[in-house]
């Protein structure tokens, strides 16, 4: 009998029956409070109405119409929705399948339209687990032990991660962008680097967020000397952060865009949005595959975007999000078991640690797990893993908070003996 392979690691035991809404219901019809939302995945909640007609029509119509050998009108009128919502001058469009596509469909064309070989990335990024994705992450070896040698060219700079390195965030935001300029110096000459990759919120990096003076500093390093910068939106998108773009809190304007996880409600859909000027600059055929712009995933990414828009989700993700984070602190000031609760919107992160400072993972998972058996899914990201995320739909509303809250603060107190 076949199984899944071992190598995956469940983060719980639920076996899901149907989901509605914000809540999951397993096979033993337990309800379970859905706070992981497929790792921000399903924006609009579990089966939004709206999204499975959407679907369901476009599955009578056509299922899968190759976009490099035809042109199909779900296609064709998401990329025209998407310039109504993408950032000023990223008018053309490259769609593909994960977040991992898109993140090496970007260092394709970075490369490519520049001529230069080399990319910077954030300490304690993540952008995917394929080859040159996985090169590219380090929010935890994880993601690239064991398959090695990894990709050639890719260099780290520090993120303005402040608890972590017990500043301020002033502070951690001169030294990341100091040690920005030196590594231009020691390790990656400016006119070898191809592009800057960052992410506005850490996502399994620790749900930390970024802050105005430091995008600042790497758009002003980017203009200067002729590099990309590359935004990775693909956790941060579409509402998540209580804005419709993560890097909107930061007033910065990137020449990359990523998209992914919550464009399409659950379906399989990515890509990445550059100036047609930019895009042109890249090579003729480089990009492509065979899944990209499905049929059935851009109508549910049109229907998406129209509930997003209709039921003013980028206002609730910051409504709520308000709501969760100082919720969360209240919990957090009762123990000192969590150091720090931080995020944006509607990603909210409680970082767990020992009495002397230290990341404390195993406190961390047993609150997760503790919240799981009482019907709050929650998952743990981290370099150490020492961070609880709660990651809800953009639908959740005041009262699902409040229960969220409601069980946390019970499993915290029961954890910690707090």
């Amino acid at each position: 009998m076949a199984q899944l392979s071992p190598l995956l690691k469940q983060a719980t035991p639920v076996v899901v029956d149907h989901g509605e809404g914000v809540y999951l219901y397993d096979v033993d019809g337990k309800r379970h409070l859905d706070f992981t939302a497929g790792i921000g995945v399903t924006s609009t909640g579990h089966c939004h109405p709206h999204v499975v007609r959407a679907a369901q029509e476009q599955i009578g119509k056509l299922v899968h119409g190759q976009y490099t050998t035809v042109m199909h009108q779900p296609l064709l009128e998401l990329t025209k929705r998407l310039g109504d919502v993408l950032p000023s001058g990223l008018d053309s469009l490259f769609y593909a399948n994960s977040g991992s596509e898109a993140v090496e469909a970007a260092l394709r064309l970075s490369r490519q339209a520049t001529k230069r070989p080399n990319v910077i990335v954030m300490q304690g990024g993540f952008h995917g687990r394929t080859v040159a994705a996985a090169s590219m992450t380090t929010s935890g070896t994880r993601f690239s032990a064991g398959i090695g040698p990894l990709m050639a060219g890719v260099h780290v700079a520090p993120f303005p991660y402040a608890y972590h390195y017990g500043w301020d965030e002033q502070t951690a935001t001169k030294f990341a962008l100091r040690e920005l300029d030196f590594l231009f110096q020691t390790v990656s000459a400016p006119n070898e680097t191809a592009a800057i990759f960052v992410e506005p919120v850490l996502g399994e990096g620790g749900y930390v967020p970024a802050n105005t003076e430091f995008m600042a500093g790497l758009r002003e390093r980017a203009d200067r000397h002729g590099i990309l910068l590359v935004v990775d939106e693909i956790q941060t998108g579409f509402g998540r952060t209580g804005k419709f773009w993560g890097h909107d809190h930061f007033d910065v304007s990137p020449d990359i865009v990523l998209i992914a996880k919550g464009l399409a409600s659950g379906f399989p859909l990515s890509g990445i949005a550059a100036s047609q000027e930019l895009m042109a600059k890249a090579f003729p055929g480089s990009q492509g595959g065979t899944y990209g712009g499905n049929a059935v995933s851009c109508a549910a990414a049109i229907a998406t975007l129209e509930v997003i828009q209709q039921e003013n989700l980028v206002e609730n993700a910051a409504e709520r999000g308000r709501q969760l984070i100082e919720g969360a602190r209240v919990i957090a000031d009762k123990t000192p078991a969590i150091g720090e609760v931080r995020g944006l919107g509607l990603l909210v992160g409680s970082e767990f640690t020992t009495a002397d400072g230290e990341p404390d993972a195993a406190t961390a998972a047993a609150a997760q797990q503790t919240a799981s058996k009482n019907g709050l899914l929650l998952l743990t990201c981290g370099p150490y893993m020492n961070v609880v995320r709660m990651v809800p739909p953009l639908v959740v509303n005041a009262e699902q908070v409040d229960d969220a809250l409601r069980i946390w603060g019970d499993v915290v107190a029961s954890v910690t003996g707090s």
